[in-house]
């Protein structure tokens, strides 16, 4: 079969199939082109309508916005104004209530002064009458006692001059009899410091010296207060010192004259004066004419040194008999410059080691005490430690026998 034609105008010859095909082709696109364009048109429309509707609604809730805000602000404004007209009504409720108790004190304090000025007039109304009748008074006692003074003056002058004799002796009666006692008083306390004193330097010399004889210088010898006998291992006197104890507060030179005096009677080998006050010329212990002179302080260093000297003297004496040139030598060394010196050294030394002793003394003293007063603090704090634990555990703590009380028994 020929599907083929030929044009009667040109002869072309073509397939009618294909010349179908796309004139129904040609057709279906321009169906489907003209569906499509009307589709998109709709699609478009569709849009923009969408579009206005969404613009409407965002002006829509700007103006909602914009109305709910006019009304918060207008809410908050009217609540401002509230608040404002109670505040006010508040200060001015105050300020009426203050002004009213302001005018209420203001009267107060009116009256007030009223009544202190009538007061004060009424004062000084009571002082002017009080001074009128003063003076009548007053004129009234010039005017009799003129009288009387002129009546009793002549026997008065001769009173006053009695008793003014009178006065005048027992005033110079007392000033006697007061410097009277006072030297009596001076010089009964100045026995009574040198007493002390004696005692004091018996008492100081018998602890000293236990094994030596101290005794008192029998009352026929006026200067001496006391003998001490030297007595050496073997029992045997080696010799005395005499002392004479003086505490005033100056020091007298014929002190040293009478006490070698004494010493011939006493017939002792030394002689010692302890003093209160130093020669002018001696600020510490030392020989002076033959006499050995020292402070009450110094008596033990002097008097272990002396005493020293005499045991050796004694013990030069039993070995050496009848050599009178050694003891002469030995003599010439007790009273030079050096066997002075040897003495102040032994002194020094004493009197240091003593102080050092009583100070390390005070000092353990003083440790022991706090350490005391440390061990009771301890042991009080562990006892109410321990109570108060066992006030809060009772039963529970098992008993501890430090901290108990002990019975008869068990003591």
């Amino acid at each position: 079969m020929n599907d083929k034609i030929d044009c009667p105008n040109c002869g072309h010859s073509f397939d009618v199939e294909e010349a179908l095909a796309g004139k129904l082709e040609a057709s279906l696109r321009k169906e489907f082109e003209e569906k499509a364009a009307l589709q998109a048109e709709k699609l478009n429309t569709q849009r923009q309508h969408l579009a206005a509707q969404e613009k409407q609604l965002q002006a829509e809730k700007e103006a909602q916005n914009e109305r709910l805000k006019e009304q918060l602000n207008t809410a908050l404004k009217a609540e401002r104004e509230k608040i404002a007209k109670q505040n006010k009504e508040e200060i001015q409720q105050e300020l009426d209530a203050l002004r009213e108790e302001n005018l209420k004190r203001k009267n107060e304090n009116t009256a007030l002064r009223k009544k202190e000025v009538e007061m004060m007039q009424k004062e000084q109304a009571l002082k002017d009458k009080a001074e009128e009748l003063e003076l009548e008074v007053q004129k009234k006692m010039l005017e009799q006692q003129k009288g009387i003074e002129e009546k009793a003056a002549l026997k008065e002058r001769e009173k006053f001059e009695m008793e003014r004799l009178s006065l005048q002796k027992q005033i110079d009666d007392n000033k006697k009899l007061a410097e009277e006692m006072k030297r009596k008083a001076e010089q009964g306390s100045m026995q009574l410091q040198g007493e002390v004193q004696e005692l004091a330097l018996e008492d100081l010399l018998t602890k000293t010296y236990p094994f030596d004889r101290i005794e008192e210088v029998s009352k026929g010898i006026r200067g001496a207060d006391c003998l001490q006998y030297v007595v050496n291992e073997l029992q045997q006197d080696c010799g005395s010192i005499v002392y004479e104890s003086k505490r005033t507060q100056n020091f007298s030179g014929d002190w040293i004259e009478k006490l070698k005096n004494d010493q011939v009677s006493c017939k002792a080998d030394i002689a010692v004066i302890v003093t209160q006050t130093m020669p002018k010329d001696m600020d510490h212990f030392g020989l002076k004419d033959g006499v050995w002179i020292c402070s009450f302080r110094e008596v033990t260093s002097v008097s272990l040194a002396l005493r020293e000297m005499l045991l050796r003297l004694h013990s030069t004496k039993s070995a050496e008999e009848n050599k009178g040139d050694k003891m002469l030598l030995l003599y010439n060394y007790l009273t030079s410059n050096e066997f002075v010196q040897n003495v102040q050294i032994i002194t020094e030394n004493y009197s240091g080691m003593l102080e050092q002793l009583n100070s390390e003394k005070r000092a353990m003293q003083k440790i022991w005490k706090q350490r005391e007063k440390q061990i009771w603090a301890v042991q009080e704090n562990i006892g109410a430690l321990f109570g108060s634990i066992k006030g809060i555990a009772g039963n529970a703590l098992p008993n501890t026998s430090f901290m108990e009380l002990k019975s008869g028994e068990d003591e």
